[in-house]
């Protein structure tokens, strides 16, 4: 989805929050969702190792 927006869209979503939020609230709003990124990313890598053991465990009682 992203793919289809290219440079021209992305600097019209830019500025559209640009002028939506200000320019004080901009960096607020971008760490906010960086952290949030950041929590979302380590907690479907926790998922994933939790499943990756389950298998092994199947695998070894099988």
């Amino acid at each position: 989805m992203l793919s289809n927006i290219g440079i021209p869209g992305l600097i019209l979503v830019l500025v559209l929050a640009l002028i939506i939020f200000g320019p004080k609230k901009l960096p607020e709003i971008g760490r906010a969702m960086g952290q949030s990124l950041k929590e979302f990313k380590n907690s479907t890598k926790g998922i994933m190792d939790d499943d990756k053991e389950k298998k092994e465990e199947n695998d070894i009682k099988s």
